[in-house]
């Protein structure tokens, strides 16, 4: 596939993050263009939210940030706080959303670790990658590092 194909994978990206910007790199490395979706500027809407989270099999806890984000100050350690207050939370705060995201037709997955995002891909990786910090993920012939 090539970069003038349809784009099928979405990213929720934060430029700022370093999980995030080797998410994005790795989807690159299959010589496929994302649709990068900076949702600082631009957040989900509530229903598109819930419906990530749903589709990714996890909980609107297990997507909240806590760090560098107003958590502490919400009180959103609170186990007893709803799904739903959550949800209004991260809309109202949307860095409490923990990136990065990723659609794409195999499924909906919180990229932490980046590499999680190899198991969304359906290109082969179009040669070795290592992470910004140096850590290699990717070897010569595409193949994921154990």
């Amino acid at each position: 596939m090539s970069k003038n194909a349809a784009v099928d994978i979405i990213i929720y990206h934060n430029p700022e993050c370093g999980t995030s910007r080797n998410t994005l790199a790795m989807i690159r490395n299959t010589d496929i263009e994302p649709h990068v979706v900076e949702y600082l500027k631009t957040p989900p809407s509530r229903a598109l939210l819930v419906e990530l989270i749903e589709r990714a099999g996890i909980t609107p806890r297990d997507l909240l940030r806590e760090k560098g984000t107003p958590y502490a100050d919400l009180g959103l350690g609170d186990t007893s706080l709803s799904d739903d207050a959550l949800v209004d939370a991260m809309m109202a705060h949307p860095v409490l959303i923990n990136r990065p995201l990723v659609v794409s037709s195999l499924g909906v997955k919180l990229c932490r670790p980046s590499e999680a995002v190899l198991d969304l891909l359906r290109e082969p990786q179009q040669g070795a990658f290592a992470k910004e910090d140096g850590e290699k993920v990717v070897d010569a012939s595409g193949q994921r590092v154990a």
